[in-house]
């Protein structure tokens, strides 16, 4: 969300930041918006201004008992137009906020133009890309063959796009949000916490997928939403809060259950784990100052590798295009790991550098020490990793010519010391 006030000191920046993102110009529209509730604001604070001389009118002419009837005649007239001008404001205040939030963030200067994945740029790669004497499967594959990857009886219970993981499966789903969690939290300094997997949509508001991305969420009949990211619990830790600078930054991790409907993603990958409308997801949080914010996600983009390289998956790191990047995005990496079975680098996590962005939204602030004056804190968020896609690439890196895989030597302890999964 955007300050109407810088937009009307540059609109011309702000458009040319839009037009990198393939958008119309979106200045005219809401200056002419915000040209209105101001004659309307300065309207009524001179209705204001009338009302209490005309009201210092009534009292002057009672006290020398002289007839008060025209001043208390014009000062209902300016209540009645009062009522009506602040109806008028509050209406147009939230046709202006309906409007500003529906705009994408701005792109950050160094992030390169483009329309499409196919523009985004390739920063490094990690790992090599595994050589198999066999034709590799892919996960689906090999998690059906072992006996403990059951998509149908997930169907029977909960329809298309979920998954039941059985026996060491589920083991190493758990051992590998164990350590996910254990790395966060003993090496690099972030707070785990339990989050509500429902929360308001005012804490969707804040973290941008209310308004604009509703149809992609899961709604209760009691008006909550299910979290389609621990971000949305973690981010909105600062809700509305004013947070001294010297405990900045703040850094949160949490493992969720995430919920998606996949509204827009029809065909495409409909076997399979790598979407699925319920998955298990490690988040990480950052929340900054403005100077500390671009450090904070070179810092959480190396920390999300760290992952992807003691688990010994080739990846590479891309730099988001324009026409690539997500909504509340000032900037973002996306982490790709190899996948053999389908011979083609994935998804795996996005970290991204929001801005001020959705501190707007959520009212969050930050305020220097022995200072009065505050100011919009920064908010970054990243997958540390998504467990369902890391098991994906840990079935089809670490798998065998028998259908076995072997346990990446960084999960034993949390498997109990088991080197290798076989087929129940």
């Amino acid at each position: 969300m955007f300050d109407i006030k810088a937009i009307r000191e540059n609109p011309e920046k702000f458009d040319a930041a839009w037009g990198r993102r393939g958008m119309e110009p979106q200045s005219a529209a809401l200056l002419a918006m915000d040209t209105e509730l101001r004659s309307k604001q300065t309207e009524l604070q001179d209705c204001q201004s009338q009302r209490n001389e005309a009201s210092k009118a009534i009292g002057m002419a009672k006290s020398k008992g002289e007839d008060a009837s025209e001043a208390i005649q014009k000062v209902g007239e300016l209540k009645a137009k009062m009522g009506s001008l602040e109806e008028d404001v509050r209406s147009l205040t939230e046709e202006l906020n309906a409007a500003l939030s529906k705009i994408d963030n701005i792109p950050d200067d160094d992030v390169p133009d483009g329309e499409s994945e196919d523009d985004n740029l390739e920063i490094r790669k990690w790992g090599d890309i595994p050589s198999f004497d066999f034709e590799p499967k892919q996960h689906f594959d090999l998690g059906e063959d072992l006996g403990q990857m059951d998509f149908e009886g997930a169907a029977k219970m909960s329809g298309a796009r979920f998954v039941l993981l059985r026996s060491d499966l589920a083991k190493l789903e758990r051992a590998l949000a164990a350590f996910m969690l254990d790395m966060h939290t003993t090496e690099f300094g972030y707070e785990e916490v339990s989050v509500p997997l429902l929360v308001r949509d005012q804490a969707l508001y804040g973290t941008s997928q209310l308004p604009k991305f509703e149809e992609d969420l899961f709604k209760t009949t009691s008006d909550h939403y299910l979290i389609p990211t621990g971000e949305v619990p973690l981010t909105n830790l600062v809700r509305e809060s004013i947070v001294e600078e010297e405990k900045l930054p703040m850094r949160f991790t949490c493992l969720s259950s995430c919920y998606r409907s996949e509204a827009g993603s029809a065909g495409r990958d409909t076997r399979g784990m790598i979407r699925l409308h319920q998955f298990q997801k490690v988040e990480m949080v950052s929340v900054t100052t403005p100077e500390q914010s671009n450090d904070e996600l070179e810092r959480m983009t190396g920390i999300a590798e760290e992952v992807l390289q003691r688990l010994n998956l080739p990846y590479r790191v891309v730099k988001l295009c324009t026409g690539d990047m997500g909504f509340a995005a000032h900037k973002t990496y996306d982490l790709e790991v190899w996948l053999p079975g389908q011979d083609m680098y994935r998804e795996i996590s996005s970290c991204s550098n929001t801005g001020d962005f959705q501190a707007r939204r959520m009212k969050a602030r930050c305020r220097p020490k022995n200072d009065k004056k505050t100011r919009f804190v920064h908010t970054l968020n990243g997958s540390g990793l998504a467990v369902g896609r890391t098991m994906v690439a840990v079935l089809e890196n670490y798998q065998n010519a028998d259908g076995s895989i072997t346990v990446p030597e960084v999960l034993r302890p949390y498997m109990g010391g088991q080197e290798v999964i076989k087929a129940s």
